[in-house]
């Protein structure tokens, strides 16, 4: 991945799937990389009564200042690995946001137009890869820093290395390395 040196100076980002998806574990490395570059960072996180399947959503504001409103209205950016996130949440990305979703997973029907819409294929990719779906969500991580640039790619992999237990490490790395993939396909195609 190309390191970018210059950055917007404020990015809200919506993490959004079901329980058991890992989506708060993929706003905290995030979040972990952005607080390793020196940024101000805010994390949040609310999940549903069930702790496996109901829905849930992470949000991460990256600022080069200080942050002076602690939650995001409307996301730049977001993420979703379901069906039922990308039904609630994607609608309120800002105008001109990018959202990003699990190809596999969700139909995006219409409505939402002004916005930059990317699917990939997220679970079948982790599947057929790694032959589970456990680290989708790393695979997720990996496509969306690389399409939003939002920071050096190797920022988010040490996160990813901080985050996971060491006995699950190298899978999650190689999982983040096949999401970069993912984007730089999507930039060809």
């Amino acid at each position: 991945m190309a390191e970018t040196t210059e950055y917007a100076p404020q990015h809200e980002i919506r993490f959004s799937g079901s329980g058991g998806q890992g989506i708060l574990l993929a706003a905290a490395i995030v979040a972990d990389a952005a607080t390793a570059l020196g940024k101000h960072v805010v994390q949040s996180q609310t999940y549903g009564p069930a702790a496996r399947g109901g829905a849930s959503k992470a949000e991460v504001i990256v600022s080069d200042d200080e942050i002076d409103y602690p939650e995001v209205d409307a996301p730049g950016i977001s993420l979703c690995l379901s069906q039922a996130a990308y039904d609630k949440y994607a609608a309120e990305t800002r105008p001109g946001g990018l959202v990003l979703f699990d190809s596999g997973l969700v139909d995006p029907g219409g409505g939402l137009e002004g916005r930059e819409l990317h699917g990939l294929p997220f679970t079948q990719a982790s599947a057929e890869k790694f032959e589970k779906t456990v680290v989708a969500n790393i695979v997720a991580v990996g496509a969306l820093v690389a399409i939003a640039d939002l920071f050096p790619f190797e920022a988010v992999a040490q996160a990813v290395a901080r985050r996971v237990p060491e006995r699950f490490r190298e899978l999650n790395l190689k999982a983040l390395e096949l999401g970069g993939r993912l984007a730089a396909e999507l930039r060809r195609g």
